[in-house]
């Protein structure tokens, strides 16, 4: 099995030297996303609501891209610069799932890329 890049026009370009995901066999690695508009360039971040949309409809770009859904998705990390905005960041991201939620964990960092409020990375395995 070798390791395929997945670059989208639908998922913002890198801010550094990574990959948006990384698909190996039937796991896909999708690298930390940030509220970035991959049509504009523009961050939206103008609030926590819209920038955590934003981040998970890029997610929901990479996964679909890889011809897979959003409850393929097994794990998640969350990354907050302020964990006063766990709750509104929940309610968000688990409006993308149905039924079983990934294993994740949220922590507060002190800075992300771009000075952004939040980044989301996951773990999707393709059914057999």
């Amino acid at each position: 099995m070798s390791k395929k890049a997945i670059q989208i026009a639908d998922a913002p370009a890198p801010v550094g030297s990574y990959s948006q995901a990384i698909l190996q066999g039937n796991l896909l690695f999708i690298s930390g996303q940030i509220p970035l508009n991959p049509k504009t360039g523009a961050l939206e971040n103008a609030s926590i609501e819209e920038a955590t949309t934003r981040v998970m409809l890029n997610i929901k770009a990479l996964i679909e891209s890889s011809d897979m859904k959003m409850n393929q998705i097994v794990k998640c990390s969350i990354f907050l610069k302020d964990l006063n905005h766990f709750s509104t960041v929940n309610e968000i991201y688990s409006s993308y799932f149905n039924d079983i939620y990934p294993a994740r964990e949220t922590v507060e960092v002190s800075k992300l890329p771009l000075d952004v409020p939040i980044e989301i990375s996951c773990i999707a395995m393709k059914d057999d």
